[in-house]
């Protein structure tokens, strides 16, 4: 069967325009050079209607594999978390022979349609699609239309996607375990989230699976969690603002904060009040942000394993490729561990 092709003149023809205005219109020029509204939607909702897809077919005979793999983030790569991320899920690529191409979306879901578009287009073998928090996403529909891996997501609907993500239960589990194993039983608080499952910032999946972990091992410890303060974002100031509201009713003995930001407002406000860390108060953080390493003493946290996401997605993803027609599917949900990184701000309670 012969393959049909979609040209920009068929779109500039049944849009009422020069094949010069389609193109500035569908390579996103169209404000820039003052051309009408009423032209450039004409066009755009033209070019859906057509199927038209720049430089490529949209009907035919698939060629070969193209050994190229598609990264789509919803951050900058540039950016020190999710450069690990990138740089992890290229050296899987490498090491498999498949190149690697990312885009950025800046959170933008008409971006990130695009870029996932653009790559099933330029027949990409597969797609990872990545976001900065754990969370649960719309699925872009043409993610569907061949191998994907949702890489620290998942799907909010029904989806045979397969996922990789952080075993934010497993890191609940290990920050428990360290103030256990160090003597605390008592003055333990939480600072970004709980004591409930609903006391949570909004769509966050972490949050929840951290208190899981950590409540499984203080129930079996036999240590009561003395107060929790949700905090709705996780930043330097809302540790700050919660941890003081906690010193004005309590004198904690350790203090388990969701996020490295939110132990790094909880060192000031512990300064503040006189208190040092870790002689009066044990602090254990999350993420293993760069912040950690800058605080003094050095944080304890447990680290979010950004270069271990990256490779685990591309391995996902390969073997989808390798197991294509076979039936055989990855499990749905890969869990990646989460490290302990020893800082110094643990230590037992003084009595």
């Amino acid at each position: 069967m012969g393959r049909t092709r979609v040209t920009l003149a068929d779109v500039a023809a049944a849009s009422g325009v020069s094949v010069t205005t389609a193109s500035l219109v569908l390579t996103g020029r169209a404000r820039e050079l003052r051309i009408s509204e009423d032209a450039e939607r004409r066009v755009r909702s033209t070019a859906q209607e057509l199927g038209y897809r720049r430089g490529t077919l949209v009907s035919g005979p698939r060629p070969g594999p193209s050994r190229t793999i598609g990264l789509v983030l919803d951050t900058v790569t540039s950016s020190g978390l999710a450069g690990e991320v990138v740089k992890g899920a290229v050296e899987a690529a490498y090491g498999h022979g498949f190149m690697l191409f990312a885009g950025e979306t800046g959170g933008d879901p008409g971006l990130e349609r695009s870029l996932v578009e653009a790559m099933r287009d330029r027949r990409a073998d597969g797609i990872v699609l990545a976001t900065t928090h754990t969370r649960a996403i719309a699925v872009p529909e043409r993610l569907h239309h061949g191998p994907a891996v949702l890489l620290n997501a998942t799907a909010g609907t029904r989806s045979a996607i397969p996922s990789v993500v952080s075993d934010e239960v497993q890191g609940g589990r290990s920050a428990a375990r360290l103030l256990v194993d160090a003597g605390h039983r008592q003055g333990v608080h939480l600072i970004g989230a709980g004591p409930g499952f609903y006391d949570v910032p909004p769509h966050s999946i972490a949050a929840v699976q951290r208190l899981i972990g950590m409540r499984e091992v203080f129930a079996a410890a036999g240590v009561e969690v003395v107060s929790a303060h949700r905090c709705p974002r996780w930043t330097p100031e809302d540790g700050y603002d919660a941890t003081r509201e906690l010193l004005r009713r309590h004198l904690p003995k350790a203090l388990v904060c969701f996020d490295d930001r939110l132990a790094f407002g909880a060192y000031q406000a512990l300064g503040e009040a006189g208190l040092s860390v870790p002689g009066d108060v044990s602090v254990l953080g999350f993420d293993d942000h760069p912040v950690a390493s800058w605080m003094r003493p050095r944080l304890t946290t447990i680290a979010l394993p950004h270069h271990e996401l990256g490779v685990q997605a591309v391995e996902v993803l390969v073997e989808m490729l390798g197991r294509r027609g076979r039936g055989a599917r990855p499990p749905l949900i890969r869990r990646v561990p989460m490290p302990v990184r020893e800082g110094g701000s643990v230590t037992r309670p003084q009595p």
